[in-house]
């Protein structure tokens, strides 16, 4: 057997994204799937129930960049 390595469908990468802390919410989170070249972002995620628990997950997990360093 081989192993071969994929790429994510559209929803799992936007449940990877969210859980990383990068994105503070869903409008962003879309814009970063589309960036990557993700299809169907819109179509996929507009489901109310999807779309509401990754933006919680965003809201949840986000780390703002700013406050990674506090030298004084």
């Amino acid at each position: 057997m081989t192993s071969s390595t994929t790429a994510p469908s559209t929803i799992e990468r936007a449940y990877e994204l969210a859980r990383s802390g990068e994105v503070p919410n869903l409008k962003l989170l879309k814009q970063q799937l589309k960036a990557e070249g993700c299809r169907a972002v819109d179509a996929l995620l507009a489901p109310r129930n999807l779309s509401k628990h990754l933006d919680a997950i965003c809201t949840a997990a986000f780390k703002p960049q700013t406050a990674l360093t506090d030298a004084d």
